[in-house]
Formats: structure tokens, C-alpha cells, sequence
């Protein structure tokens, strides 16, 4: 009897578990749709929420978008890159530089004029244009990644030789951009943004409806990765992350499943950098840090990789904790974080997913 009894609850915790899953993802889902509505009510309003809440919860969900893309690589395909980064800030700095063209009128974005150019480089021609701009939000990081995963597909590189390689690419990127006849704003970047399609950046409407899109672009994300890991596509890339030479003797051929993945992932970092611009009003090239593509790492650890939600919590997590810690302890932070990853490697090395399942499962 006792057997039975424990089967029975064994089957019903199974039904009941993505159905408890379900219901918390839609109840986090409801308050995140609320929020921009309540953030249109009166200031004194009990249930208004503030620009700055807003834009911190839209900043998190902006870096979720990357932890998300960044589990796609290394959760599915095994790749562990360290310079997300900089595809989050070729995004960015694509949208800045239209959003610097809305702000200057006619005339050149106020750095060109303070360091006494006379006219705009050849690159930033059409970024006036909104249209242009997006297509720039996804060719930039996209193209970037379809010629470096070519050449570094091409030629087996994995591993932590491929790690390597993709922190020098973000560390260079950062050279680059930090430069001011580079044409970006040297290591001010862009700021001061004033409109976005003719509205005021800074106005509550505004403000509501690029969270809204950043929501509806996180669920998208998320939608799509489960499609792929679900697909026969998902199927190969996690046989490719565990066994590749058994498959490449079954015939496959590893370098296009991997070069889709990677500009796949690519491409969505520059839309989540787009959003995270207007909404915080600055993209400069400490966004090319590696070590922000290193915090992503730790997010994608923490949460649990290969998981996609898991991506999602540690990136909340963290983002949480540093914001909490740079105004609390401002000079303890970095402290903190590495004493996190090395509890994560210790203790959680299946995340907090895979923690929660371990508990579900005794």
C-alpha cells in the first residue's frame, strides 16, 4: 500500500510540477505587464511605480534577454563565450547613434561638435532613420558573429582556446570604442537623448512602452529557445555539446549548427542592447568590459545553464544583489560576486534549477 501511495504521489507531483511552473512564469509575467500601467498612474498615487523602479526592472530584464542568448551557446551548444558583451553593446550603440541623430536635429551629435568635426564619419549615414537603425541593431552584432564563428568554426577551435578568443574580440572592441576619432564618443559614449520617433524619451508613456517592449521581446526570446531545444536542432546541438565526434560520425557537420546558434544568440544581445539604451539613457564601451561578459557567465552558473529559465533567475539574482550592493557596499561588490561564483562552482554546479529539481526529485 505504502508503495502505491508513493507512485501515486509520484505521478501527481510530476502533472502538477510544470503546471506549478506555468503558473508562477504567468504570475511573474502579470506583474511585470502591470508595472508600466501602474507606472502611468498619478506620482502620488499609492500604486505608482517610479521611473527609477521601472528602469531598474527593465535593465534586469535587458541583461535576462543576454544570460538567455548567452545559455543558447554554452547551455545547448557547450560554448562558452566571454564576449557577449560586446554584441549587447553593438546593439546599443547602433540605437544610440540614432537616438544622438534625433537629438541633434540638423546639426552633429554634440561630442562630434565638441571635438570640432566638421561632418559625419561615412558609417553614421542613414542612422537618422529608425529603420536603418534596426537593421544596424541586428547586422552589427550579426555579421560580427557570422565572420569570427566562420573562421573559428571552421577551424575547430573550442573549448577554452574559444573563450579566449572571444574576450580578446570584446577586450578589442573596447580598445577600439574608447578611442574619440573612432567616432563613437570615446569613453563618454552616447548620452543626453532627448526623443525616440518624435516622442520624449523621458515621458511616463514613453517610458511605459519600451518596458513593454522589452517584455514582449524577453518572452519572445524565451518562446524561441524553447522551440529550438525542443527541435530536432535542439537535439543535435546538445549531442554536439556532449559527444561531438560521434556525431560528426553520423553525419553531420557541426560548423552550421553551431555558426546558426552563434549569430542567433549574436543577434539577440544587439536587440536586447537596443532596449537597454533608451531605457537607461547611456551605452559607453565599459559595456565591452569582459568583465560584464564574465558576469553573464555567472548568471547563465548560477540559474543553471540549458535550462533557459534557470539564465533568467540568475540574471535577476545578480543584478539584484549588485544593485542592492553598490549602494549599500559599494566597495564590497566585486568581493561578493567572486565569492558567489566560487559557491556556485562548489556547491550549485547545476544551478538553482538544478538544485530545486534535486529537491522535487527526493
Amino acid at each position: 500500500m505504502n508503495a502505491i501511495n508513493q507512485t501515486l504521489l509520484a505521478r501527481a507531483s510530476a502533472k502538477l510540477g510544470p503546471q506549478i511552473s506555468l503558473g508562477i512564469g504567468l504570475l511573474v509575467l502579470a506583474i511585470l505587464v502591470a508595472m508600466p500601467l501602474l507606472h502611468l498612474l498619478p506620482a502620488d498615487h499609492t500604486l505608482h511605480v517610479t521611473a527609477y523602479s521601472l528602469t531598474l526592472v527593465g535593465k534586469i530584464l535587458c541583461y535576462a534577454i543576454v544570460a538567455l542568448a548567452l545559455d543558447l551557446v554554452w547551455g545547448y551548444a557547450g560554448m562558452l563565450s566571454l564576449g557577449h558583451g560586446l554584441f549587447f553593446a553593438l546593439g546599443g550603440y547602433a540605437m544610440g547613434m540614432y537616438l544622438m541623430r534625433q537629438s541633434a536635429g540638423d546639426g552633429l551629435p554634440a561630442f562630434m561638435s565638441f571635438l570640432a568635426w566638421n561632418e559625419l564619419p561615412w558609417y553614421w549615414y542613414g542612422t537618422s532613420s529608425f529603420l536603418w537603425a534596426m537593421c544596424l541593431v541586428v547586422l552589427a552584432p550579426g555579421l560580427l558573429a557570422l565572420v569570427f564563428g566562420f573562421f573559428a568554426f571552421r577551424s575547430r577551435i573550442k573549448g577554452v582556446y574559444f573563450s579566449i578568443m572571444t574576450q580578446a574580440l570584446t577586450f578589442a572592441g573596447m580598445l577600439l570604442f574608447f578611442r574619440n576619432e573612432t567616432g563613437f564618443g570615446g569613453n563618454n559614449g552616447f548620452t543626453g537623448f532627448t526623443r525616440i520617433l518624435g516622442f520624449d524619451i523621458t515621458a511616463q508613456g514613453t517610458r511605459a512602452v519600451l518596458f513593454m517592449a522589452t517584455v514582449l521581446l524577453l518572452v519572445g526570446s524565451l518562446y524561441l529557445g524553447f522551440r529550438l531545444a525542443r527541435s530536432k536542432f535542439g537535439r543535435v546541438l546538445t549531442a554536439l555539446r556532449d559527444a561531438e565526434n560521434r556525431v560528426m560520425f553520423c553525419g553531420y557537420d557541426p560548423r552550421g549548427y553551431k555558426l546558426f546558434i552563434w549569430v542567433l544568440s549574436a543577434v539577440l544581445c544587439g536587440l536586447a542592447g537596443a532596449l537597454y539604451v533608451p531605457l537607461v539613457g547611456i551605452i559607453n564601451p565599459s559595456e565591452m568590459a569582459p568583465t560584464q561578459s564574465i558576469e553573464a557567465a555567472v548568471w547563465v552558473a548560477l540559474g543553471g545553464r540549458g535550462t533557459l529559465i534557470g539564465p533568467l533567475l540568475g540574471a535577476g539574482i545578480v543584478n539584484g544583489m549588485k544593485s542592492w550592493f553598490t549602494v549599500a557596499f559599494p566597495e564590497y561588490w566585486l568581493f561578493a560576486l567572486g565569492a558567489l561564483f566560487i559557491v556556485v562552482t562548489l556547491y550549485l554546479p547545476r544551478g538553482v534549477v538544478g538544485l530545486l529539481r534535486k529537491e522535487k526529485d527526493q
